[in-house]
């Protein structure tokens, strides 16, 4: 049994200063797969095809955009019906790498890691818990 075509939107095609008459764009449900296309000549040629009326809307734009007409000559396509064209999720980031942790030679763990030395060559100092002020005062260092 053939299936009745839904009218889901229109698009507008402007030929010179003039803006023609709109043209349907129709949706096909079929066996798991729904198309969406105008029916008028000569755009009948360009139909949207997925699993979902919303991915075969979203099909129908990047063919459109794909069939040579400029932006400005024309407008839409307007959906009707509560369809939104479903793009396709960006590719999500690569995930950061982990850093490895290097084994001593003796199996003993992690090797230590190198105390950070000054850029003027003077030995690095371990920080005091006590402040600078408290220690000239007490004389303790």
């Amino acid at each position: 049994m053939a299936t009745l075509l839904e009218y889901v939107g229109c698009i507008h095609i402007y030929l010179g200063p003039y803006r023609g008459n709109p043209i349907a764009l129709y949706l096909k449900r079929g066996n798991g797969v729904c198309e969406i296309g105008p029916k008028a000549y000569p755009w009948n040629d360009v139909v949207g095809v997925g699993e979902t009326p919303n991915r075969a809307a979203a099909d129908f734009e990047e063919k459109w955009k794909a069939k040579g007409l400029s932006p400005d000559m024309y407008t839409g396509p307007s959906w009707e019906g509560g369809i939104k064209p479903e793009k396709p999720a960006p590719p999500k980031p690569a995930a950061p790498l982990k850093p490895v942790a290097t084994v001593a030679p003796g199996g003993a763990g992690p090797a230590p890691a190198a105390s950070p030395q000054p850029a003027d060559g003077a030995p690095a100092t371990a920080p005091s818990s006590v402040p600078e002020s408290l220690a000239s005062r007490t004389g303790s260092s």
